[in-house]
């Protein structure tokens, strides 16, 4: 128990410095754009590995692959851990610290969520290319840096779930029907996490699991609340970068 509570405890510590991160994000940008942004990137990176060490304690009573919340955080991690691959660079290190702001000045993008069941709910925002999980999972793209740590049959498994459960389908359908470049598509990927640890947390929450910490109670009770995210009813909005930047 006290292994699984402190891993717990770890993933809620993480959440918390993230939205702190986040909520610090705009003041900072003003000041240093480069510790903005890297700030909130590596505390992104901090939930993704504290989900993975709560993944390697339970792995063996609960399925991960089963769903593709849980697998897509669990793949997102492998592949930012190891980084042997130019993808997953967040929209804001993409745009501003790799130069792709003033190179794709008035280009239009689509930036894609999910709809939370609670309308009054703030979304945070953190955006990947949707490209980049094609190119992670989906073998017809020819993508060298396809996802070697997954076997074919559990990428392609993988694959079908996105598409399906995370409307992956749907998005890129949408996308293609207004007339976007796949590289010009991105996800915000923060209602997938959610619905991630939301997930865990009741199944862990269901079997008497006693939280150790101020953070672990706060964010074990807000995330076994119910559902938080519908992740079948993706969302659109178009940003388009000013030409007089």
């Amino acid at each position: 128990m006290e292994i699984l509570q402190t891993a717990v405890d770890k993933l809620s510590n993480s959440m918390r410095i993230y939205a702190e991160a986040s909520l610090n994000f705009y003041n900072l940008l003003k000041v240093d754009k480069e510790e903005a942004i890297n700030n909130l990137d590596r505390a992104f990176e901090t939930k993704l590995e504290a989900f993975h060490t709560l993944y390697d304690i339970t792995k063996t009573q609960i399925d991960y692959f089963e769903h593709a919340d849980t697998a897509t955080v669990i793949m997102l991690r492998n592949a930012i851990h190891h980084r042997n691959h130019k993808l997953f660079k967040s929209w804001n290190s993409e745009m501003h610290l790799h130069g792709v702001f003033d190179k794709m000045k008035g280009a239009a993008f689509l930036m894609s969520s999910y709809q939370p069941n609670n309308e009054d709910c703030h979304v945070s925002q953190y955006y990947f290319k949707l490209s980049d999980f094609y190119e992670r999972l989906d073998d017809s793209y020819g993508s060298e840096y396809i996802d070697t740590f997954l076997k074919k049959e559990k990428r392609e498994r993988l694959l079908n779930l996105v598409n399906s459960q995370l409307s992956f389908s749907r998005i890129k359908e949408f996308s293609e029907s207004e007339r976007y470049p796949i590289s010009q598509v991105y996800l915000n990927v923060i209602p997938i996490y959610i619905s991630a640890v939301s997930r865990i947390f009741t199944q862990i929450k269901s079997h008497n699991f006693l939280s150790k910490g101020y953070d672990s109670k706060v964010y074990l009770d807000h995330f076994t609340s119910g559902e938080i995210f519908n992740l079948s009813n993706p969302i659109f909005k178009q940003l388009r970068i000013p030409t007089w930047v």
